[in-house]
């Protein structure tokens, strides 16, 4: 019994881990990606506040090309995500090839892949609904008992944000209590 107790708070200790990084992660970013003209450089991030710029091109030269923050932000949102997801899955399936687990244990990895993978379903239903309400760009972040949703718009009246709030509540059941809907430009 203590084997199980030590396997099972080993795993919520790696996925605890793994949403803490996400979580990091989409702050830094976020912290990175404001600047004065809406692009951050690499210099920046450095910490020297000195970009450079060439106007010769050699190839295999890297080139700082200007990008809108809000486009950046979901892009890199999308990818944080996808690699959370994929090393919390990637966990349990290394968990799931040892032969020195039990059928119980199995069992349990197994249905923590299947919420995995229901939540991706839902974060990507969500994330398509609310384009479909004509939001140019949605990242979901669905999780076991609250949503979080970030949305592009410049101005989200409360009618908006209640179409929102019901994509979510049909798609999860989660109550309208533990949504989370960021406005960004």
């Amino acid at each position: 019994m203590k084997k199980l107790n030590l396997i099972i708070g080993k795993r919520q200790i790696i996925l605890s881990s793994l949403v803490l990084i996400l979580g990091i992660a989409v702050y830094l970013n976020w912290q990175f990606s404001v600047g004065d003209d809406g692009a951050i450089s690499v210099m920046d991030v450095l910490g020297t506040g000195k970009t450079q710029t060439s106007s010769a091109q050699n190839y295999g030269e890297a080139e700082l090309v200007s990008t809108p923050k809000i486009n950046d932000y979901f892009t890199q949102a999308r990818l944080d995500k996808k690699n959370s997801h994929d090393e919390a899955t990637e966990g349990i399936n290394k968990l799931l090839s040892s032969s020195e687990i039990s059928s119980d244990q199995r069992a349990n990895a197994t249905a923590q892949v299947l919420k995995i993978t229901e939540m991706n379903e839902q974060e990507t239903s969500i994330e398509n609904q609310v384009k479909a309400k004509g939001f140019e760009d949605c990242v979901a972040y669905v999780e076991t008992d609250r949503v979080n949703v970030t949305v592009k718009a410049k101005d989200m009246n409360a009618q908006q944000a209640s179409q929102i709030k019901d994509i979510i509540v049909s798609t999860t059941g989660v109550s309208a209590s533990s949504i989370v809907i960021t406005p960004i430009q």
